[in-house]
């Protein structure tokens, strides 16, 4: 039930430089169209190859509401012989992009949160995809900030900052740690089929931050939101999914094709709309909340259809933007980081008892739901 002795008391956000614009990326695909069904011509007349068809900037907006998306690299994606982000590898002494573009974000939450690097007791990394096995990332991180403590990684995919920040609060709850950064680096470009019209326009690439400590060591000018409580629920689920792992060079009859990012849509958006709303409408009734009592819904930022339905089944009627508001027109899909994102913008207006949920859903299946209220 509720208990604010924790609190998230600033965020930070890392946006590439490289945006991409919907014709931008329908310029570069359908000219892959046209040259993939130009060599295969003569199979797609007999009939033993289905033809490619093109995609438009219109069906990317129909389909999720996506208008443009940030990328590490924008050269690949955008030449039809490549179709994919340029992104040299680094030796080992190197820090690695995804260490990089956490302490942008991490340092930014840091100074929203009046803290110095030596309040940080921990780092969690969570995000969706991760650069390698080991060491853990989170290491790296904690090592270049110079950070005492401990480190680690996980991955819940889209849910990866929820699951995250209840990691925090439990150590901070448990009392191993006082103050602990929570960091999301989605570089979600590389695991992108951008040769797929049904899936080329969704991730884009961003990295977001929370600083999660105990409600007695907040500093008085820290935008701090209290953590009334949060709410985790699973189910196992095919329907999106990823299958590239280091066990693939194993495989002597591997194929290729599904070792990036694929999902089905449909079935997703039927069966996840309903188990996200009936989480969010009982989490508020475990706390004796009602939906009104919410001035904003910070929701996962994957597809804009989504969304609308989500604040309508949980508020009762259409909810208008600033309740939920929308930031993956510009973003796309940033996996996890989406809904810290939207908090992250749009959480300045909040004045003493405000409340407000933050809410993460994606492949696994899974959600994580936290309410939360803003501190005096």
């Amino acid at each position: 039930m509720s208990n604010q002795s924790v609190v998230i008391s600033g965020s930070g956000l890392f946006t590439p430089e490289n945006s991409i614009s919907n014709v931008e990326l329908v310029d570069a695909f359908n000219q892959f169209v046209d040259a993939h069904n130009a060599e295969h011509s003569a199979a797609i007349e007999a009939g033993d190859m289905d033809a490619l068809a093109h995609s438009s900037s219109d069906f990317i907006v129909k389909a999720s509401g996506i208008k443009s998306r940030f990328s590490i690299d924008k050269t690949g994606p955008l030449d039809p012989a490549i179709m994919h982000p340029l992104i040299p590898e680094r030796s080992d002494s190197e820090q690695s992009l995804h260490c990089e573009v956490s302490l942008v974000a991490i340092k930014e939450a840091l100074a929203q949160a009046k803290k110095s690097i030596e309040d940080v007791d921990a780092v969690i990394v969570s995000s969706a995809a991760q650069p390698r096995m080991y060491p853990a990332l989170a290491i790296e991180i904690q090592a270049a900030l110079g950070i005492d403590g401990y480190a680690y990684d996980m991955n819940v995919a889209c849910s990866s900052a929820t699951f995250g920040i209840q990691a925090a609060y439990n150590s901070i709850r448990s009392g191993m740690a006082s103050c602990v950064v929570v960091v999301n680096p989605e570089i979600t470009s590389p695991q992108l089929n951008y040769r797929d019209r049904d899936s080329h326009f969704i991730f884009g690439d961003v990295c977001t931050a929370v600083v999660v400590e105990s409600v007695d060591k907040v500093h008085p000018d820290a935008p701090a939101f209290g953590i009334v409580d949060i709410e985790l629920k699973t189910s196992f689920s095919n329907t999106i999914r990823n299958n590239f792992g280091y066990m693939n060079r194993c495989a002597t009859d591997a194929k290729t094709g599904d070792k990036l990012f694929y999902q089905e849509g449909r079935k997703v958006f039927k069966e996840v709309v309903p188990m996200v709303s009936s989480l969010i409408v009982e989490h508020l009734k475990k706390n004796t909340l009602e939906a009104d009592q919410l001035k904003r819904l910070w929701l996962h930022q994957a597809n804009i259809n989504m969304n609308v339905l989500i604040g309508k089944k949980v508020m009762g009627r259409d909810v208008e933007f600033h309740e939920a508001p929308i930031i993956l027109d510009r973003y796309a899909n940033t996996s996890s980081a989406g809904s810290i994102i939207a908090f992250h913008l749009n959480k300045e207006d909040f004045v003493s008892g405000d409340k407000g949920l933050i809410c993460s859903f994606g492949a696994g299946y899974s959600i994580g739901n936290i309410i939360v209220e803003r501190q005096g």
